[in-house]
């Protein structure tokens, strides 16, 4: 039999009228290439080893090149999407130091779930104060007792339903994360619009104007704490009982363990916020950090817009408000990453600061209690952390990501190489897709964690606007992140930790042992390779990232409103819906998330026709000074950033309210 004969398969032939009626059958021809004619080659060339081997590698080429197209040829989703690729193990402690980081965190009350701690860290009992005392002695789940206060779940919204806005969290209410996720999990196949509508619906973000549904009692997420309840447990001599199963977690090799026992302080006993003696809990501030390199641009703008125009600040009051009022942190970094600052930098930062028009209008006497600008310094920032202040020094470089290590060369090898200011070692900040500031978002990646593990509080990365109040996420006294979209991997643009948390040190050592990669795909390997990412809560993408699914073709038959194919959508909003970002404005943007990350774009403007911040007579100067340039049309369709710029902007002239119906007092 010749090969060459059968190197294409015979397509099967196909039954056919004639003119005449007469039914013949019509051959297929050789359209389809044969498999076994390319084997055959191979052998008969190679010999059947060799061919075997060569046609096993072909193979394994074909499906990584499918697999890379689908991941955007990102070398760590890739290795994430193959699943016979195995990373090495990152543990670099002992199975009862997991053991005594799982019991800092259940005594401290930052693991208020029901959800059973791994088999493998081996607590066989947990008296849980995050949980409420349930009566006659009844359980949460297997071995899982609640010791904590007891829980009101209400349904919210004015008593008044003639009111046109949203009523304001109540001051100390909690959101019950075991049910966002019944309702919201993308690995249980929940969709994110509905998820959204359980968000708002929970929240009274509908106020009156909800729909007639079936029984809504499973929406109710949000609950308040009972003082009356018990903190203490009894039957028992600690917070959690362990099993006595020798380690056989495997650690990572060629790298010494971190010394037994591990150190940690002393944990904290929950307080209900109604027993609290001031508003805020000083062991829980209420901080956004933001980190920011380079000359202060649009995009922070709008995220302090966001944090103005939905969160409870009390600039609709002339007295500090009665609620724990939330405080922005803009940390600023104003040289590249990779620099040092000079011994000016802070006078010189204020110094641009009142200079730059985006940046000059939050220096205003107004919001100084709340918005308030830092000046980023690596050195100490890092010298700050005990985990890292002895040994991050001998560190070769601070840039590793996702196991990519960026050696920074000298400051005399820049000059030798004739470098130019715009390289990627002098980069500060993006000014397009093509000059992307890798560095600093190297740098970020670390600071988020550094800001956290320091002062507490949530981290946003810039490219963050808020949507509502977040008073029930401060409630929540675990910590989280949210998920990288399809994969079960965190995203941690949106970053909760504990100050001096025992998570926290866990996060550093293992860093510092894995050259200080903090790259959020690294970060889910160590907390997954040791049994402990249960204690990051990996939240659903639909309360900070609604557009991420649909972007990489998820969900695209029942998407939420708005649905965006490309993020590029939300700053040149398509033809076919350019007409709802007007007609719908701020109530219809992914109405019930918590926020909405954009995703980089930092090159494109938000308000292309009225590219300055545009906050009337008050900023009148730095207005002048901004729409010198300025010679677009104002005139037809909106994309959906502009009309959240406008509407931002608007609060602050004082047009309109905020999204309670709290307008803004001078």
């Amino acid at each position: 039999m010749s090969i060459r004969r059968h190197s294409y398969l015979p397509l099967p032939s196909i039954a056919v009228d004639d003119l005449q009626g007469r039914t013949r059958q019509r051959y297929g021809g050789n359209l389809l290439f044969n498999p076994r004619y390319l084997y055959l080659r191979l052998i008969s060339r190679l010999g059947r080893k060799r061919g075997n081997f060569l046609l096993a590698v072909l193979f394994a080429l074909v499906i990584f090149f499918i697999l890379s197209l689908k991941t955007n040829w990102d070398p760590e989703r890739i290795k994430e999407g193959i699943p016979f690729i195995a990373h090495p193990t990152t543990l670099v402690y002992r199975k009862d130091d997991l053991q005594r980081i799982w019991t800092f965190e259940i005594e401290s009350g930052h693991f208020p779930s029901t959800k059973p701690s791994p088999k493998e860290i081996g607590l066989t009992k947990i008296f849980n104060p995050g949980l409420p005392l349930l009566p006659n002695d009844q359980v949460h789940g297997p071995g899982i007792h609640g010791t904590g206060f007891g829980r009101v779940y209400a349904a919210i919204q004015h008593e008044n339903l003639s009111i046109a806005f949203p009523p304001r969290p109540i001051p100390g209410s909690i959101a019950d994360m075991d049910i966002v996720m019944q309702h919201c999990s993308f690995s249980s196949h929940k969709l994110v619009r509905d998820c959204l509508e359980v968000l708002r619906v929970g929240a009274g973000l509908d106020n009156g104007n909800r729909l007639r549904r079936e029984s809504l009692d499973d929406w109710k997420y949000i609950y308040l704490e009972q003082t009356q309840a018990t903190s203490t447990h009894t039957g028992s001599t600690s917070s959690v009982q362990t099993d006595s199963i020798p380690d056989a977690l495997p650690k990572r090799a060629h790298t010494a363990l971190e010394p037994s026992p591990i150190e940690l302080p002393q944990a904290l006993a929950p307080i209900p916020y109604s027993a609290l003696s001031t508003a805020c809990d000083p062991d829980y501030p209420r901080i956004f950090h933001m980190y920011w390199t380079g000359p202060f641009t649009d995009k922070p703008y709008m995220a302090i817009l966001s944090f103005l125009f939905t969160q409870n600040t009390g600039l609709h009051l002339h007295e500090p408000p009665k609620a724990c009022r939330p405080v922005f942190w803009v940390w600023i970094n104003p040289v590249s990453a990779a620099s040092i600052l000079d011994p000016n930098a802070v006078d010189d930062l204020y110094k641009e600061l009142q200079s730059n028009p985006w940046a000059s209008p939050f220096l205003h006497e107004r919001f100084k209690n709340v918005v308030q600008f830092k000046l980023w310094n690596t050195t100490q920032q890092l010298d700050s952390i005990p985990e890292l202040r002895d040994e991050w020094r001998k560190m070769h470089t601070l840039f590793n990501t996702g196991g990519r290590i960026v050696n920074v060369p000298a400051e005399d090898d820049h000059k030798d190489m004739g470098s130019q200011p715009n390289d990627m070692f002098h980069r500060a900040g993006s000014d397009s897709s093509s000059s992307y500031d890798r560095l600093s978002v190297i740098l970020s990646d670390m600071a988020r964690f550094v800001l956290c593990h320091r002062f507490g509080g949530i981290y946003l990365d810039a490219d963050t606007i808020l949507l509502r109040d977040w008073e029930q996420m401060w409630g929540w006294r675990g910590a989280f992140a949210y998920r990288w979209s399809r994969l079960s991997r965190y995203n941690t643009a949106v970053l909760h930790m504990n100050k001096g948390s025992a998570l926290g040190t866990f996060l550093f050592r293992t860093a510092l042992k894995n050259n200080l990669d903090f790259h959020p795909m690294t970060i889910s390997r160590y907390l997954k390779d040791a049994y402990l990412d249960g204690l990051l809560l990996r939240l659903p993408d639909a309360l900070f990232d609604s557009a991420w699914l649909n972007t990489e073709n998820y969900q695209r038959d029942r998407p939420p409103q708005p649905f965006f194919k490309t993020f590029e959508d939300f700053f040149n909003t398509p033809a076919v819906s350019s007409a709802e970002p007007v007609a719908l404005g701020f109530n219809g943007f992914f109405r019930g998330a918590f926020s909405y990350h954009y995703h980089n774009f930092w090159w494109k403007p938000f308000d292309p026709a009225r590219d300055w911040p545009d906050l009337g007579e008050r900023f009148s100067e730095g207005n002048t000074a901004a729409t010198v340039l300025q010679t677009s049309s104002d005139q037809g369709d909106l994309s959906w950033s502009a009309v959240l710029k406008r509407t931002f902007e608007s609060y602050i002239r004082g047009e309109r309210c905020n999204m309670y119906g709290e307008w803004l007092l001078w």
